[in-house]
């Protein structure tokens, strides 16, 4: 029972650290229909921007709640940019080209950062240590341990979701997106900005994304050029498993994802080695038996 529950505890982490990406991936495809395989470099990007705040800017000796919301700022500025200048310079011009042109785009785009960063940035060509800017301790209850960060980052996910899905069923541009990923012609001739509701959607989604690589340096102690793509893949088979174009599906999905990998890393077949195998398994059921996944709704089609 003490290793099930540390699982449990694990798969609740990993699965609040992937929704935040899988929000992303969510919005994105419920407005303009692209899988955009580059937002966990977004990803990636900010972890290694809070990371040169850390190193090269911040003064030795911060208190970590100083430090904290600097390193949150540096990684939202960081992927926030990123994901502008991806719009823009990559996508934006291909919006009206064949679905898979961009779809292509997306995965140079997704190697070209990776390479960036592993070729430019100093030291990352191996893992580097993210600086410890939360409680360094853990709570354990019976002979479970639970890190602190674990908790900040449980208790934070699914906050910020709920921000989002108010947010975008409240707000005047949430209520411009939900137009434009329902029918983007007769938005554009309701007079809605195409352009700014896409741009904003990429900027969202890198927020969280930012906000999501921080939780994931302190909770886990290192980054590494691949940690988008890996992290990217879950997530986007998160957002496919709780209904693309669904905020509370992305996270249920990413929940699920994070209670199967760690589940099966200890418990199925293979162990640690195959818990991969687990969660393509389940996403693969899921499309047999509900392609829209578990909060999505059936596509129509239109004759």
């Amino acid at each position: 029972m003490a290793t099930l529950a540390q699982q449990i505890v694990n798969g609740l982490v990993l699965g609040a650290l992937i929704g935040l990406i899988a929000l992303g991936y969510t919005m994105v495809y419920g407005i303009i229909k692209l899988i955009n395989f580059a937002h966990g470099e977004v990803f990636m990007a900010g972890a290694f921007g809070a990371h040169f705040t850390s190193v090269y800017l911040l003064p030795d000796g911060v208190s970590w709640y100083a430090a904290l919301p600097v390193l949150c700022v540096a990684a939202v500025a960081t992927s926030v940019t990123v994901a502008v200048l991806m719009e823009r310079l990559a996508y934006r011009p291909l919006r009206d080209a064949h679905r898979l042109a961009p779809l292509i785009t997306a995965l140079g785009v997704s190697i070209l950062l990776q390479e960036m960063v592993r070729v430019f940035y100093p030291g990352a060509t191996a893992p580097l240590p993210f600086p410890r800017v939360f409680f360094d301790s853990q709570l354990v209850v019976g002979s479970t341990i639970v890190l602190w960060t674990g908790v900040l980052a449980v208790a934070v996910s699914p906050l910020l979701a709920a921000a989002l899905h108010l947010y975008v069923e409240r707000s005047r541009l949430g209520r411009a997106m939900r137009a434009v990923a329902e029918d983007a012609d007769t938005a554009r001739l309701m007079g809605i900005d195409l352009n700014r509701v896409i741009l904003a959607t990429f900027v969202l989604g890198a927020v969280l994304a930012g906000l999501g690589a921080v939780l994931y340096g302190i909770h886990y102690g290192q980054i590494d050029t691949a940690m988008g793509f890996q992290n990217g893949i879950f997530a986007f088979t998160a957002a496919v498993l709780g209904g693309i174009g669904s905020i509370r599906g992305a996270m249920l999905g990413a929940f699920c994802i994070g209670m199967v990998k760690s589940l099966a890393g200890q418990y199925a077949w293979g162990g640690a080695q195959y818990d991969y195998v687990w969660v393509f398994v389940l996403l693969i059921l899921v499309l047999m038996f509900r392609p829209q996944g578990f909060l999505g709704r059936p596509e129509g089609v239109r004759a």
